[in-house]
């Protein structure tokens, strides 16, 4: 597995996180050696939605308002429908989304999380893929919706549902990586 040793990438999720898209890629980030933070809105715990339940509760590592895009080297936004509909309504966490998008720093969204992107105005005319049922959402919103695993459009990064987690992943590590040596080639 390629290392991603010393990369800092934030999962940013709330209550009703489609469980597997945030443990996952959790997990498997850090087995590739990031230090990874799970950061919400709100402190203490959040809560898991395991497809048709409530399950896990995961500790948030860092409240959205104690971290900043610069201190971070990805993004990631696990979906779910309750986790992103709720994110989305919250203007500090649309910002934030919309600020670490305009960093060109890979930005990457699964499943519903996608209405994140839409809410903070960075699909229009790039490929992007989601959850089918949002599908429409994403066309209304500018972007070109395919039907494919993992979709890349410069740094953004979008996959369908928890069957494409394994894809998804290892585009995040790849495109961390790729980034991570254009800055060397640039210090």
């Amino acid at each position: 597995m390629p290392s991603i040793k010393d990369a800092k990438i934030a999962i940013l999720a709330t209550d009703g996180f489609e469980q597997v898209e945030l443990t996952e890629p959790l997990a498997k980030l850090k087995e590739a050696g990031a230090e990874v933070h799970v950061i919400s809105p709100k402190s203490g715990t959040i809560k898991g939605w395991d497809q048709d339940h409530w399950d896990k509760e995961i500790t948030v590592d860092k409240t959205l308002s104690e971290v900043r895009v610069t201190d971070y080297d990805a993004l990631v936004l696990p979906g779910g429908q309750i986790n992103p509909d709720t994110l989305r309504a919250d203007p500090k966490v649309v910002s934030f989304v919309r600020e670490f998008f305009n960093s060109k720093k890979p930005l990457a969204a699964i499943c519903h999380a996608p209405w994140l992107l839409i809410e903070a105005d960075v699909v229009r005319g790039r490929d992007i893929t989601s959850y089918n049922s949002i599908k429409t959402d994403v066309k209304n919103a500018g972007g070109n919706w395919l039907d494919q695993e993992v979709v890349v459009h410069e740094a953004l990064i979008t996959s369908r549902n928890p069957g494409d987690i394994p894809a998804f992943v290892a585009k995040i590590i790849e495109e961390v990586e790729e980034g991570r040596h254009e800055d060397r080639k640039v210090a």
